[in-house]
């Protein structure tokens, strides 16, 4: 079956985007030798909106040190993984993450206990620019072991006979509380209510592949009842992604600080956005944006604008 999930990841991967996305994922690639690959992916993916919005990208490169002309930048990219940089392109604004082949498939796969990549893969995506067949064929494959690695990590918090879209539902929902979000408490809901058609079919096969036996149609019936022993460690190890993983987002915002310009505008914009606050940026928290991001994060967490 995995084949199968390979087959319904290729044909998603591929499916036509607005001309702009190609144009702009050709001009990212352009900017880093040893591009392989760009995916599209994120929340103007779904909803079809380009105009006034932030696009997202992944920029998947084979080598950090030839992909930048400043060893630092190489460096900070192996250590804390990805980069971000903002982007504009004929009218359009994105930003894009870049990642090595090899951090790719590592961070999309149970590999990691990081939720930040096969969280986000598990989702659609699409592969709107490719240096060649082969790292295509690198990208399916990866993108491939998401779902998978998501369904696996969640099994043991969800019930033993559970509505299929509800596995999913309630599979994302773990994995926002893993990472600092400002985004509403009800997102992991509406990712998988904005194709519902799309999660019902890649559910037997991306179970089939996490090695999940089950009876699959409308309500998912695991072949194995997970026993307290499993609902306990899978307890400890999401309590373990979730420490970890909003952790991880502190030092990740503070290297945006200095790859990303404007980073701190734009982390405002996303919390005002997405958790209706009205949070105003200041001259010295431009000037100093660790510092700035540093003192908004307990009023943040106090009026749980992020979580």
């Amino acid at each position: 079956m995995t084949g199968a999930l390979e087959g319904l990841v290729a044909a998603e991967l591929a499916r036509p985007v607005d001309p702009r996305i190609t144009a702009m994922a050709a001009a990212i690639a352009a900017r880093h030798p040893g591009a392989e690959a760009v995916l599209f992916y994120g929340s103007c993916l779904r909803a079809g909106d380009l105009d006034g919005l932030m696009l997202d990208f992944y920029l998947i490169v084979s080598d950090y040190g030839r992909a930048f002309d400043r060893r630092w930048l190489a460096t900070a990219n192996r250590l804390i993984p990805p980069n971000v940089f903002p982007f504009e392109h004929d009218g359009l604004a994105a930003k894009y993450a870049v990642l090595s082949a090899a951090d790719f498939a590592r961070l999309a796969s149970p590999a990691t206990r990081n939720v930040s990549v096969w969280a986000r893969f598990a989702q659609p995506s699409r592969l709107v620019w490719q240096a060649d067949e082969a790292a295509a064929d690198r990208a399916v494959a990866t993108v491939a072991c998401a779902a998978p690695t998501l369904l696996a990590a969640a099994r043991p918090m969800v019930a033993d006979r559970i509505d299929a879209l509800d596995l999913w539902r309630e599979a994302f929902a773990l994995t926002y509380a893993a990472e600092l979000r400002a985004e509403r408490s009800n997102r992991a809901g509406s990712v998988v209510d904005a194709e519902p058609d799309r999660y019902r079919t890649f559910t037997a096969p991306a179970l089939e592949a996490a090695g999940l036996a089950a009876e699959v149609g409308e309500i998912v019936t695991f072949a194995k009842s997970a026993t307290p022993a499993d609902r306990a460690a899978g307890t400890r190890a999401w309590a373990r992604r979730r420490r970890e993983g909003k952790a991880l987002t502190l030092l990740r915002l503070a290297k945006a600080s200095a790859t990303f310009a404007g980073g701190i505008d734009y982390l405002a914009w996303k919390i005002n956005r997405h958790a209706g606050t009205t949070i105003a940026i200041t001259p010295w928290m431009r000037r100093w944006p660790i510092a700035g991001a540093a003192t908004l994060l307990p009023k943040l967490l106090r009026g749980k604008a992020v979580k």
